[in-house]
């Protein structure tokens, strides 16, 4: 026993040792006195913690590391001797890890290396070294992965985060208005090789991303820290092996699990008080002076709710499945105002809302008489799972609709012809099958309501086309973890290629059996794992006259949504009960934990009497939350754009409230 135990330390020491000599610490220390420039210091490691400079500045920084093996955790002190403005930047060099090899991962914002967004926003085509605010990403976190070796080493900021405050600039250098627990974290290509940098407060380079598709000069903050005051900061550094960067995202995101701990919110809405305020969204946006009769749930204005012109099918507008919604809720609760505007809804659209080749007409511009004459997959995927849930749901009740299932086999035929060798299917398209996108990132979009056909219907054809996009999304996106261009208002990594890739993997393992069952299990915890790294393991920290600090809200369980658009929403759908089915297939109770804190964060915008988090109307939830410094054209930080979409959010969040849907669906016998 004793010489096992003498050789677990041996072993313990040579890990210490070899994690010790892989890296490389580089320190500096930005001073600023107010109306001059900025001066940087390099700091050198005394031997006693003391990290000191060669010319006398008037602050004391002291760091301990705390080595653990597979870890390594970082305390830095930083006192002012007299009255100071800083910012401090800590850089560790990975001996061992050449740029050229690695990839990188800072989760809800920056994958691989962000090529397939344009070098309008944070990207390798910009530059191939980054450092971004903390609040930007789901976790605050910075992991660099080698390609070669699988070998990776991650850094977190482990701090409580508390208190945010304002700046008047958004580029340069910027002197704090108060305290702030917002740093940064990033990686360096430094001579070749790679680095973490890491430090407090935020300094963004190259470049600072302030709205969609804008980049700015860098900002470096600047906290003021009196004489004799102490800022206490913490970061933990963590080396591990991966198979591949799907591997390593799914570690990784066990990892910051364990660490920040989310835990649900608690007194929020149960269910049945949240389907009753989302419910007022269907009374109010009900339109019924077109031909096409819809719920006006896009382009409207934050500040009044009042209704427009534009009908959409799928994406953000989602009118077909919030009619389903109000039809259901309608009978449920015996509202026949909800039941007759919701049936009016799938009405016209069954004899007004298709073009002459069989595609829904998935936008139309009522007021202005006008139609984009292009389509998607995605639209045209999310209308028919609208109408077979629909369908469906009738059917039990003994109600037939033979018009609208020969218009979705039509539709069907359509996939066919538009569905690839490869088994893809491009992201846009016009009424006569020409091809406007062929990019194939919005496949499983197709996937989900394949699989439903196949099941309601009993036709083979569809399960055979389903597979055949499944095995593209094995592939393609999954085996590469390459989630791309799923949303349809941008153009790059987003979070909805997961989710969607993960869920439509859900959807085949109900009609599949056997080990080609257990390989879309697989799958789909694969994909889930990428898509939970959008989702926030912490809560961001508001300023006081920032809106969402001020009511108290909590970024936990809320997803970022790409590259491109920054800013956190309520996309969720089917996937919290994705998650929770995910728990006891792969026995991973991190799983349906998460799903708590998602079903319960997701609801504490609820607008309501007396508590209508600057949203209009009752039931009509925002949509684009700026949890960071960026904004999609109005607001910034803490507050929302000034137009939004309720159409898809009220309809994410009733399906999340629904999570039997999906098992009852594939219940229902075949025709």
């Amino acid at each position: 026993m004793k010489i096992k135990s003498l050789l677990t330390v041996l072993f313990v020491w040579v890990s210490v040792l070899s994690f010790a000599q892989d890296i490389g610490f580089q320190y500096h220390i930005t001073l600023m006195e107010p109306g001059n420039p900025a001066k940087s210091y390099p700091l050198k490691d005394g031997g006693n913690g003391s990290l000191s400079s060669k010319d006398p500045i008037p602050v004391e920084v002291i760091q301990r590391q705390i080595n653990n093996g597979q870890t390594i955790k970082i305390e830095v002190s930083i006192t002012g001797k007299e009255n100071i403005y800083y910012n401090f930047e800590e850089l560790i060099r990975l001996e061992t890890f050449k740029h050229e090899d690695c990839e990188f991962l800072m989760p809800g914002f920056w994958y691989h290396r962000n090529l397939r967004s344009p070098k309008e926003a944070p990207s390798f085509a910009t530059s191939d070294s980054w450092q971004v605010r903390e609040d930007r990403l789901s976790s605050p976190l910075t992991g660099v992965f080698d390609r070669k070796s699988g070998n990776y080493y991650t850094v977190a900021r482990l701090d409580d985060f508390q208190t945010e405050s304002l700046t008047t600039h958004t580029s340069g250098d910027v002197i704090l208005s108060g305290k702030t627990s917002i740093g940064f974290t990033g990686f360096k290509n430094v001579d070749g090789t790679s680095s973490l940098v890491f430090g407090f407060p935020y300094h963004e380079a190259p470049k600072t991303y302030i709205r969609k598709l804008t980049l700015v000069s860098p900002v470096r903050a600047f906290e003021k820290l009196a004489k004799g005051e102490t800022r206490k900061l913490t970061w933990e550094i963590r080396k591990g092996k991966a198979s591949g960067y799907s591997d390593f995202v799914a570690d990784t995101w066990s990892y910051v699990f364990d660490t920040y701990k989310p835990k649900p919110l608690a007194d929020v809405h149960n269910t049945a008080e949240a389907k009753k305020l989302l419910s007022n969204f269907y009374k109010e946006s009900f339109v019924d002076n077109y031909d096409l009769k819809y719920y006006s749930g896009v382009h409207l204005r934050t500040d009044d709710c009042i209704s427009t012109g534009s009908a959409e099918v799928g994406f953000v507008g989602r009118v077909l499945l919030n009619a389903f919604n109000a039809l259901e809720y309608g009978e449920e609760v015996g509202d026949e105002s909800l039941v007759r505007n919701a049936r009016a809804i799938f009405d016209s659209y069954l004899s007004r809302g298709f073009t002459k080749n069989g595609f829904f007409r998935e936008f139309v511009e009522l007021s202005r008489n006008e139609e984009p004459q292009v389509y998607s997959i995605r639209r045209q995927s999310e209308g028919v799972f609208a109408i077979l849930n629909y369908l469906a749901y009738d059917q039990a009740k003994g109600r037939r609709h033979p018009e609208w299932e020969s218009k979705i086999k039509q539709l069907l035929v359509n996939f066919s012809k538009l569905q690839q060798p490869d088994g893809s299917f491009p992201r846009k398209f016009n009424d006569e099958f020409k091809i406007e996108d062929e990019s194939g990132g919005s496949t499983p979009s197709a996937t989900v309501p394949l699989t439903m056909a196949y099941s309601y219907f009993g036709n083979k054809r569809y399960l055979e086309s389903a597979r055949k996009s499944a095995a593209y999304l094995e592939r393609e996106i999954i085996s590469k973890a390459d989630y791309f261009s799923s949303t349809l208002d941008a153009n790059c990594e987003d979070k909805e290629a997961s989710l969607y890739a993960s869920t439509a993997m859900y959807y085949l393992a109900f009609v599949t059996s056997g080990k080609e069952r257990a390989r879309y299990i697989d799958l789909c915890a694969q994909a889930a794992y990428f898509c939970l790294s959008w989702y926030y393991t912490w809560d961001v920290p508001f300023a006081q006259g920032q809106m969402l600090g001020d009511v108290g809200f909590k970024s936990r369980g809320w997803g970022n949504v790409s590259v491109e658009n920054n800013h956190v929403d309520v996309f969720i759908f089917e996937f919290a009960t994705v998650l929770e089915w995910l728990a006891n297939q792969k026995n991973e109770q991190r799983f349906s934990q998460f799903s708590d804190v998602i079903k319960s964060s997701m609801l504490q915008l609820m607008p309501r009497e007396g508590h209508k988090f600057n949203i209009a109307k009752v039931g009509y939830y925002p949509e684009v939350v700026q949890h960071t410094n960026w904004d999609y054209g109005k607001n910034g930080k803490g507050f929302y754009n000034d137009i939004f979409a309720p159409g898809w959010t009220v309809a994410s969040l009733w399906q999340m409230l629904s999570p039997e849907r999906v098992e009852e669906f594939f219940a229902r016998k075949k025709n």
